[in-house]
């Protein structure tokens, strides 16, 4: 945004905070034309800040994602590698059902396509990698663990609960049954 106008910045900032709104309330399909009604501009005007529905998404979830890398570091430091990696996957789990669309936001790409493109899996997937990287160091993970794999199982579980009534109550019991089955001495 630098180097734009000042009604730009204030159009983009209203924009944003519409959007996630509409993000919270509609998930990742919100309607883009619903975003720029609200906000009380041209859906050209929002076009033009997010090209696409993957951008609007990203602005949306970019603090999100920074806490979670920033969690992510914080949790390196931990004597126990496994357990450092299994509560992020949790704590990324539970954004992913609070955050509305995140989920959604994180299985548009696959973290190796399109190099050089900054995203949310991309991010999220560098912050994951350390952690990964760490416990696959030690051995307290199985050795063919990738941090995409990671990623598909945790949106694959924020995906297929986010509709039940309680959906963290699921999301978690689908976790653990997971998590058992990534250990370094499991088949």
């Amino acid at each position: 945004m630098t180097g734009q106008r000042s009604d730009a910045r204030r159009n983009y900032t209203h924009i944003l905070a519409v959007a996630e709104a509409e993000v919270a309330a509609q998930g990742a399909q919100a309607s883009l034309e619903r975003i720029a009604r609200v906000a009380g501009v041209g859906s050209a005007t929002v076009r033009r800040h997010f090209p696409t529905r993957q951008a609007l998404l990203e602005a949306v979830f970019e603090q999100r994602v920074q806490d979670l890398c920033d969690r992510a570091h914080a949790l390196r430091g931990e004597r126990d590698s496994r357990s450092a990696l299994v509560e992020w996957l949790r704590e990324l789990l539970a954004y992913s059902l609070a955050a509305r669309g995140l989920a959604d936001a994180l299985s548009y790409q696959p973290l190796r396509d399109e190099a050089g493109q900054d995203s949310c899996a991309r991010t999220i997937g560098a912050a994951g990698e350390l952690l990964l990287r760490k416990a696959l160091d030690e051995r307290t993970v199985r050795a063919d663990i990738t941090i995409d794999d990671l990623l598909v199982l945790i949106v694959g579980i924020a995906l297929a609960t986010e509709n039940y009534t309680d959906p963290a109550t699921r999301a978690d019991h689908a976790f653990r049954l997971a998590v058992a089955g990534f250990g370094a001495h499991d088949a």
